[in-house]
């Protein structure tokens, strides 16, 4: 198991670097968030899971080791594979996905790409003991200016993973910035906010 790697990036795409580890180039699949957060040159830890199938070895790498944790941990829900799981913590993080669980939010679970009714039940169902003992700092605080803030980014980086174009992401985060009280809503809320705006169009 190669549970973190680091080493130089040496090529970052949308959802795939390379880090060159001692001279070895390791192709990692991540969250767009994740290859967004890197610097080509620059130095980074990934904490990663190597996805063995019969036909294929694939790399996932996090920079945070609670996304890898739950990136593996929504593998456990029947039907659910690592390019949906992906998609998942890309879509909610770790934080909002336990809340979503435990509320039993199926508009937030079903409005991620490639997640239906049904596997959103599904994940609920599955998942609601395990995610109550996950130790995750609470969302309902009220956010600093700097947490107000970020909910943009991580909106944006979400839209990005879903396959959302950048310029429609933004002008989906146009629509969801004029919400009433928008940097007290969860993060789920806003996805959901922003997603309805790109389907309308």
């Amino acid at each position: 198991m190669i549970a973190s790697l680091r080493g130089r990036v040496s090529h970052a795409a949308a959802e795939m670097v390379v880090l060159d580890v001692s001279g070895v180039g390791f192709a990692i699949t991540c969250p767009a968030s994740t290859a967004k957060s890197l610097t080509v040159g620059g130095e980074a830890l990934l904490f990663t899971h190597l996805a063995v199938r019969e036909d294929a070895l694939t790399l996932f790498g996090f920079t945070a080791a609670d996304d890898r944790d739950a990136f593996l941990a929504v593998q456990s829900v029947s039907g659910i594979g690592p390019r949906l799981a992906l998609a998942i913590v890309s879509g909610l993080g770790p934080a909002e996905l336990k809340a979503a669980i435990l509320s039993e939010n199926l508009l937030a679970l079903s409005a991620i790409n490639g997640v239906g009714r049904k596997t959103a039940q599904r994940l609920i169902l599955e998942m609601k003991d395990k995610v109550s003992a996950w130790v995750i700092a609470p969302n309902d605080s009220t956010p600093t200016p700097a947490a107000a803030a970020n909910w943009r980014t991580q909106v944006l980086d979400g839209l990005i993973g879903l396959g959302y174009n950048h310029r429609d992401a933004e002008a989906a985060l146009l629509v969801v910035a004029e919400t009433p009280d928008v940097d007290a809503l969860p993060l789920p809320s806003l996805m959901r906010s922003a997603l309805q705006a790109l389907v309308r169009g």
